[in-house]
């Protein structure tokens, strides 16, 4: 099957989209199908204008122009795009949304025009975009064209069937993850008595991962963090490290500072997946309080690594974190806080649920979500 996977956003951009759709292909093409790219997103030496040019092996066809920021945005792209997919011999189109993705949405209505088989997956919560679409009504038409319908959680999914009408299906095509990458080496407590001894002398180490984006909500990290120390017993010891970059840094260090908690919060800066899981490795739990979550991808690879995480119950997290099981859920910003000092000061609760959380993978490994795709491509392609 020769599949184009069509999106506002692309490497060398790094974010959710980006990572999630690099990583399809190559299980695609790990799978014997053949993948070429088309996004909006200059290239790393500012390829655009159509050029291709291979990513770790598969096409990408850079059809973006030169704008402010580099906006991922080209109204002129659909006639060549067409062209290509014409006369490229494709099979399916993927198509992947985001909070607001006018390429991606120009592409759909490309691929439906030459009726070519769509799959259409939102990466995103719908509730900013929701009315626009219900005024428009194009995703219930998409949906009534024969597209496959589809969003990355069921939370989600739901969100999307909200606007397309409960008689159009939307399916749950999940984020995926390297399970064997991500799981950590061994059960906690594996260290004997003396590492246990060490253990019980240093502080529960909670970590957080994220964009420095206020949509991501980077400072209510801080607040709740900082709340559950003060909720957890006085002997009770704990740090935070919140790995991340972003335009909301200014405002998380002046959180620290004004209430003097540098002696047990880290602010270390954006690091590698290597480094990232280095990290989960060497943590106790996992803390994100993201309203809206789609998925969480970083709170997966977390709990792939074996960390509790503590979340929101009404996100995408929702789907790999059962409550008591993986983690721990909260409605709001104070139950969160609540169930952080909860396992900062139970010690058995946190070896329960990292022992769980090592011993039973996640259903989101890549093989499994590649074997997905191929259902939504044969969905798309209809009887």
């Amino acid at each position: 099957m020769k599949v184009a996977l069509l999106t506002d956003c692309y490497l060398p951009r790094l974010g959710g989209i980006e990572v999630q759709t690099h990583d399809l292909a190559a299980h695609l093409r790990a799978r014997g199908h053949e993948v070429e790219v088309f996004t909006a997103t200059p290239g790393p030496r500012g390829e655009r204008h159509g050029v291709v040019r291979p990513v770790d092996g598969v096409p990408v066809h850079r059809m973006a122009v030169r704008l402010p920021f580099e906006l991922p945005v080209n109204p002129l792209a659909p006639p060549e795009v067409r062209r290509r997919l014409a006369e490229g011999g494709f099979d399916v189109a993927h198509v992947h949304m985001g909070v607001v993705s006018p390429f991606a949405t120009d592409m759909v209505r490309v691929a439906l025009g030459l009726d070519l088989p769509a799959a259409i997956t939102w990466h995103c919560l719908m509730d900013r975009s929701a009315p626009l679409f219900r005024v428009l009504g194009q995703a219930r038409r998409w949906g009534a064209r024969g597209a496959a319908l589809s969003a990355v959680s069921s939370v989600a999914a739901a969100n999307v069937a909200g606007v397309v009408g409960h008689d159009v299906p939307v399916h749950v095509f999940p984020n995926g993850i390297d399970v064997e990458h991500w799981r950590a080496p061994g059960p906690p407590g594996h260290a004997g008595a003396a590492g246990e001894a060490r253990e019980a002398a240093r502080p529960v180490r909670v970590v957080a991962a994220m964009r420095f984006a206020a949509r991501k909500r980077p400072l209510a990290v801080l607040q709740v963090a900082h709340r559950a120390r003060q909720l957890a017993p006085a002997g009770a010891r704990m740090s935070l490290t919140l790995f991340g970059e972003g335009p909301e840094r200014r405002r998380l260090e002046a959180y620290v500072h004004h209430h003097d908690l540098g002696d047990w919060v880290s602010l270390p800066g954006r690091v590698g997946r290597e480094e990232l899981r280095a990290a989960y490795w060497d943590s106790d739990v996992y803390l994100t309080p993201a309203r809206l979550e789609a998925f969480g991808i970083a709170a997966l690879e977390a709990r792939t690594a074996g960390l509790p995480v503590v979340a929101r119950r009404d996100t995408g997290v929702g789907d790999f974190v059962v409550d008591g099981v993986n983690g721990l859920l909260g409605d709001d910003d104070d139950e969160l806080a609540r169930a952080l000092a909860r396992l900062v000061r139970d010690e058995g609760l946190r070896r329960t649920i990292a022992t769980t959380n090592r011993t039973q993978p996640p259903a989101q490994d890549w093989p499994a979500v590649a074997a997905l795709a191929e259902r939504e491509y044969a969905r798309a392609a209809g009887p």
